[in-house]
């Protein structure tokens, strides 16, 4: 081999320069715009709230994307906690920022972006899966700060909740 050439024969100069992580902000920059389109087209939803009563987070008054209803399975009951403060900021398992106010889950083996209706104390919260966990024994479901503040929940205790039937794990 020549000096000054690599194995498979370019000289050293033959790639131009590149500003240092050029590309990787580039690709950053490109799925940051991605995620957020993905994220509106998934979650066109809204939260209403109603004076002096609890908000309900539907989609677009129980309809889907496609515009036709969410048909739910009948509603289980399953132990719950919620999470959130020490860990705003941080990516979900999904790709979605964590802050105070986000409505989410967390279900440890239900698919990003399955649809799930909760029930607690005659309130209700239509919202989808954006996490994994939750990592204490006994508990099927982590609520966000701001799905349990909809609901009126504290703590940790039971809730009631109907998976979509047409995004529910067959």
């Amino acid at each position: 081999m020549k000096a000054g050439r690599h194995r498979h024969g370019r000289t050293s100069n033959s790639r131009p320069e590149r500003a240092s992580g050029e590309r990787f902000w580039r690709r950053m920059r490109q799925a940051a715009l991605l995620g957020a389109i993905a994220t509106v087209a998934l979650t066109g939803v809204s939260a209403q709230a109603s004076p002096g009563g609890v908000s309900s987070f539907t989609a677009d008054a129980g309809a889907s994307a496609s515009g036709q209803d969410i048909a739910f399975s009948p509603m289980r009951v399953a132990g719950a906690t919620w999470y959130g403060p020490g860990l705003y900021g941080n990516r979900t398992a999904c790709g979605q920022t964590l802050r105070p106010n986000t409505i989410g889950v967390a279900h440890r083996k239900l698919p990003c972006g399955t649809t799930v209706k909760f029930a607690y104390k005659g309130r209700y919260l239509v919202t989808r899966v954006i996490d994994r966990g939750p990592y204490s024994q006994g508990h099927a479901w982590d609520l966000t700060n701001g799905a349990r503040e909809l609901l009126g929940f504290e703590g940790s205790n039971q809730v009631r909740y109907a998976l979509a039937l047409n995004f529910a794990r067959r």
